[in-house]
């Protein structure tokens, strides 16, 4: 890997100035960049025409290349290559490490969904399952407020509906998608039941109650999952996690292929379903929730083994674990 250097986009860094015949950019002094090379290295961060307040790294090597605020007043990174490269290493690797706890945290949280009444953990719980099974994004006050989009913490009473031991959950989600998802799951079922029919309509769904009932926050959703994993995670690995074993158990179904053609193919198809789970568009599932590997793997001729109702976390090691 390139050897990189810390950015820091609070210091003198280029910029970019629209003008008429398209963006110019200058230096720290504020002078037109004329050499060519430095000009393509800028080209090809393909920095969005929309951003503004755009910041660009003076340095081929700082770990940060550019930084602009988006339509929505949202500060965006770009980073270079061989700092995206280590850092899904890192992501996918946790992935894995996720996998492997999860057997023992499934059933420290089991304990806390069947006990009794509406305490803080037996909240959590529900929260934790659901994150497990469904993978809903984890949701923000900041992103309901500025968005309208709702995640996990900030659901409504009246985006669930129960029928016997199946949750149907149906909101408003990111980017204007609208979320439809059902977890069969009869201990989540019953206590999701219990809160829909004492809460009002407009209430929050995952609530805990201590004298007055109180919201979950993301980062109580998150400190519980670490406590009960034992791991450094959060509620995002969980989606890296199911759109990786989505995408393995796709290819799976469809087979191993004997030419190149059909294998792109597939591929695409695997990814697709992915996106699907996850409700993302399939080059955002493909670039940041499935592990490579799976896809290496499959051009391998070597695919996911769930038969016999094989868990698919131990399934998804054992492929990733093989040269």
């Amino acid at each position: 890997m390139t050897r990189l250097r810390r950015s820091d986009p609070s210091g003198p860094g280029y910029a970019r100035r629209s003008t008429a015949k398209g963006p110019v950019y200058e230096d720290e002094a504020g002078n037109p960049i004329v050499d060519e090379r430095e000009l393509e290295r800028i080209r090809s961060l393909v920095i969005p025409p929309a951003w503004q307040d755009v910041w660009i790294s003076p340095d081929a090597r700082g770990h940060i290349q550019a930084v602009g605020t988006d339509g929505a007043g949202r500060r965006q990174y770009l980073y270079h290559e061989s700092w995206r490269i280590h850092q899904d290493r890192i992501k996918f690797e946790r992935a894995s490490q996720l996998a492997e706890t999860l057997p023992a945290a499934r059933r420290k949280v089991t304990m806390d969904l069947r006990s009794e009444g509406f305490g803080r953990d037996r909240i959590l719980a529900a929260a934790f399952r659901v994150i497990d099974l469904g993978s809903l994004r984890i949701g923000s006050e900041e992103y309901l407020h500025a968005n309208g989009s709702r995640g996990l913490t900030t659901l409504l009473c009246r985006h669930a509906q129960i029928d016997g031991d199946a949750v149907t959950l149906t909101f408003p989600a990111k980017s204007a998608q609208k979320w439809a998802s059902t977890i069969e799951d009869e201990d989540l079922a019953a206590l999701l039941g219990e809160i829909v029919a004492l809460r009002g309509a407009r209430s929050r769904l995952f609530s805990w109650k201590e004298g007055t009932w109180h919201s979950i926050r993301p980062a109580s959703l998150n400190e519980y999952i670490r406590r009960q994993s034992g791991g450094e995670f959060t509620a995002k690995d969980f989606r890296t996690l199911h759109g990786t074993i989505v995408a393995a158990k796709a290819l799976a179904e469809l087979g191993t292929a004997d030419t190149e053609a059909k294998r792109k193919k597939r591929v695409s198809a695997a990814v697709d379903e992915a996106a699907q789970a996850l409700g993302n568009t399939p080059a955002i599932a493909r670039n940041s929730y499935i592990d490579p590997r799976v896809f290496d793997r499959y051009r391998q001729g070597e695919v996911i083994d769930t038969s016999g109702g094989r868990a698919p976390e131990p399934a998804l090691l054992e492929l990733l674990a093989t040269s």
